[in-house]
Order: C-alpha cells, then structure tokens, then sequence
C-alpha cells in the first residue's frame, strides 16, 4: 500500500479499512477535544502522547518510542487488529498522523495518511465515538535499520533533513525545547512543504526536486529528525512517496540532541 491514500480510494474501500484521527497540537490544544467536536465518521481517535510515545526526558526527548507492548494494547483496545488496514488523518496536512502511519508500516503493517486530512472528509461529521471490538495486535520491535541516533544525525556520510519550520531550524525561536538552532550539518526540509496550499502531497517529480535539493539521492543514507520524532516521520513517507531511500527516523530528535549543553548547534539558514 503506498504511504499516501487518495479521499476517492478510501471512499471507494471504507468498509475495508480503520480510520483513524490523529490529532495533537504542540501548543497544548486537546486533540481529543477537538475529536469530540467533531470527527470524520467512523474514525477512533487515536492518543499520541498514551499511545504512539513513552514518557519523555531529557534523556530520551519528548516523544521516545513507546515499547512496542504499549503500542500493540493501543492498538488492540482500538479495535485494530494485525491484519487490518489503517488510514490515519489529522487538521495539519498529516503532519502529525505521519506518526501513527510510520509507526504501523515500519512493523509490517498496512497503513497510509489520508491525503487532505480532515478537509479532505465528505458530508457531516460526527461526535459520537465508536466502540470497537479489542483486536489481535502483535507487539514486534522497532527495526533498528529503520532507527538513528545521535551518532547518527552527526554523521556527514548521512544527509540528515530537519523537518521542522524554517524560524526554528534557523534558531529564531524555540517554543519548547533547551536551545534553539539545528544539528549541524542537517539541511531544513519542512515537512510542510510537502504540501500544496490546499494541504494535499505536492505532486512526486515535486518532491523528488525538494529532496534532491536537500542533497538526497537514491542511495543515500537519510535520517529525518524534527523537534521530538513526530513530523519527522511526515519526510520519511514523502520519502516513500517520491520513491527514494525510506530513510530512518531519529526519534530523541532535537528535544533530545539540545538537552546536551556539550553538544554543537548551529543556527542561520545554512546547514552548519
């Protein structure tokens, strides 16, 4: 299944598939308020902070991966299963559902962002909650190929792409984090960028520009990073999309690599 479902595919497989809705705002919004109020029919809403992390630290940053125990109760509770197909959504253009959608296809799973989000949803929505069945969901480990670590995202053989916004790559600002600016060496991809004024995936020979302009090409070593792990996985599926390297994501990210007083940072719109 590609990383990216069309509103007309999953119109046509509804039945077929677990909508799930996605929704978390670093600025301490409710997700699930805001679910509450209103949501595409059918779809469980699904907790990032209970669900898709472990508790976060310093040590770990702000989003660890949670252990794939948790993980698989969340999952089961929401009545998703190992055989089912997921197509997560979120009101940011995937940004944040990216999480889930990376989560579920890096373990084997089928799953992909619904390309507009919420927007992208026809007819009213609902706020009724379904109550689905528990499911069967396996726990397996996180791939390690698939994972990066500080050694990592400080490796100049990697091309390291930072998907946060321009402002904070650049270290203008730093609403949440120790210290402002970027590992050095990362070039500043937006993951926002991914997308068109109407919040849909900009088309592929688009992307493939984008990134080959960060410096990717098709056997390159990528590792995608963010502010804490989650809007990274967004460049991870454009990746995918555009048809280039999966790439690996550095889950401590830059909530974990700023905790380090000890560690460089750089700032400005160069990589450093």
């Amino acid at each position: 299944m590609p990383p990216v479902a069309d509103p007309a595919w999953l119109r046509a497989h509804r039945e077929e598939v677990v909508l799930a809705d996605v929704r978390w705002y670093l600025d301490g919004r409710s997700g699930r308020a805001a679910y509450d109020a209103g949501h595409l029919p059918g779809a469980v809403f699904v907790d990032l902070d209970r669900w898709l992390a472990a508790p976060g630290g310093p040590a770990g940053g702000r989003h660890p991966l949670p252990d794939p125990a948790v993980f698989a109760q969340g999952m089961a509770a929401l009545g998703i299963g190992d055989g089912d197909t997921v197509v997560a959504y979120d009101d940011a253009g995937g940004v944040v559902a990216a999480r889930l959608v990376w989560m579920l296809r890096v373990t084997g799973h089928q799953a992909a962002l619904l390309d507009g989000g919420l927007a992208a949803g026809d007819g009213p929505l609902e706020r009724v909650a379904p109550d689905p069945a528990p499911a069967v969901f396996t726990p397996r480990p996180w791939p390690a190929e698939r994972l990066a670590d500080v050694a990592d995202a400080v490796d100049p053989a990697a091309v390291v792409l930072d998907a946060r916004d321009p402002e904070r790559y650049r270290g203008d600002r730093e609403p949440v984090d120790p210290r402002a600016g970027h590992v050095p060496g990362a070039v500043n991809v937006p993951c926002r960028a991914n997308l068109d004024a109407s919040g849909r995936f900009r088309p592929v020979e688009e992307l493939r520009r984008t990134f080959a302009a960060a410096g990717v090409t098709g056997d390159s070593d990528v590792v995608s990073y963010c502010g804490s792990g989650v809007t990274a996985c967004h460049n991870l599926l454009a990746l995918e999309l555009a048809g280039l390297p999966e790439g690996r994501l550095y889950p401590g990210s830059w909530s974990q690599y700023s905790a380090d007083p000890d560690r460089p940072v750089a700032v400005g719109d160069r990589p450093g």
